[in-house]
């Protein structure tokens, strides 16, 4: 027979964590936490109990993990707090980073999973995987020995259309787009990191470079960095409004600005010595400012020729630096490269595995 009392709390870290639920369940949490980072096999909750030793308790510990999974904000809000402060020390801004990607799931009865493109197949991987995708926010910090590292604090489970159906009513989220769940992550950030007083950066790749994304991030007071595409309707910065002429002053320009053109002309180059992915690397780029209706207005562009051709990023603060865009681009690596680490690797607990949860258990 099972005992309902609390066990020796393992971790401080993971009590901490744990303390958002109630005192019963909290210290049965932080002993999943403990099983999480000691697992081996498959990454499931089952694989969490045998390695804490809680196999006469599964059926509590199925319930800690689904009340973990409804307080998955305030668990991350209370990591994140613990985690930034000593991260502030000479840092003028925070950057956050946004990725999306797939992590695999086994059985046919998973429930919310479905075929997604894999975006890293390596050699003799498929072009396709069977699992699930959350778009995962990520705190980047510069460690002095590793250099960048990203902090995931939180994530958001992505169900296709498709998919939904195949969910029992009583458990089936609202149908929500990468770009929505992208914009909650960012609302979450904004409340949390926001009272630190530092500006907030956002670096994305090129999927989340549209307006339903741009717009709210800037109404958040959010600075975006992301790539764009080389035949995106730009058109130049308005002049000075005529004299005597009436009426709000122009957003848009009226020329529009070939970035494909702009690229191929041999003047206007220039060239400069990056701090980027841990080393000093010689860049030819072009920088200059256009405005984009996605954006609401005026951004700042650079072009970067590369040995396979040139690319375009963007940035909606037009007194960024060619550096500091250049470097956030390459800072946002270090996401995706833990989003590999941890699809290839059997002993990465993801946090935001309590996600799946949290729908199953929202009834």
């Amino acid at each position: 027979m099972t005992s309902s009392h609390p066990r020796p709390i393992p971790c401080q870290w993971f009590s901490w964590l744990a303390a958002v639920l109630d005192r019963r369940t909290a210290p049965r949490l932080a002993l999943l936490f403990l099983g999480a980072v000691l697992a081996r096999g498959r990454r499931t909750v089952t694989s969490w109990i045998r390695a804490a030793k809680l196999g006469d308790e599964f059926q509590s510990c199925y319930t800690a993990v689904a009340a973990a999974g409804k307080e998955t904000d305030s668990i991350a809000a209370r990591l994140v707090i613990a985690a930034v402060k000593p991260l502030l020390a000479g840092v003028s801004r925070l950057t956050l980073a946004l990725d999306d990607t797939p992590t695999n799931r086994y059985g046919p009865h998973v429930q919310g999973a479905g075929v997604h493109h894999n975006p890293t197949p390596g050699p003799a991987g498929s072009p396709h995987v069977y699992g699930h995708v959350f778009v995962v926010l990520g705190l980047l910090a510069t460690h002095p020995a590793w250099g960048v590292v990203a902090l995931p604090p939180l994530s958001r489970l992505s169900l296709r259309a498709k998919d939904l159906p195949a969910i029992d009513p009583r458990h089936r989220p609202e149908f929500r787009t990468k770009l929505v769940l992208a914009v909650e992550l960012l609302r979450w950030a904004k409340l949390w990191l926001g009272l630190l007083g530092k500006p907030l950066w956002v670096v994305a790749d090129g999927a989340y470079a549209k307006a339903d994304f741009l717009k709210p991030a800037q109404s958040l007071g959010m600075t975006v960095v992301s790539r764009l595409r080389k035949d995106s309707a730009l058109y130049s910065v308005p002049g000075p409004r005529p004299i005597g002429r009436r009426g709000r002053p122009r957003t848009y320009g009226e020329h529009r600005i070939d970035l494909a053109k702009r690229a191929g002309q041999r003047r206007g180059w220039s060239t400069g010595v990056f701090d980027l992915y841990g080393e000093k690397v010689e860049k030819r780029y072009k920088t200059f400012l256009a405005t984009w209706r996605p954006a609401g207005g005026a951004i700042r562009v650079v072009l970067v020729d590369e040995p396979t051709g040139w690319r375009a990023f963007f940035c909606t603060d037009v007194d960024a630096s060619v550096a500091d865009i250049l470097g956030a681009v390459a800072a946002r690596f270090s996401l995706e490269k833990d989003q590999a680490d941890y699809t290839s690797s059997n002993r990465w607990w993801e946090p935001s595995t309590s996600q799946y949860y949290r729908h199953r258990g929202a009834a």
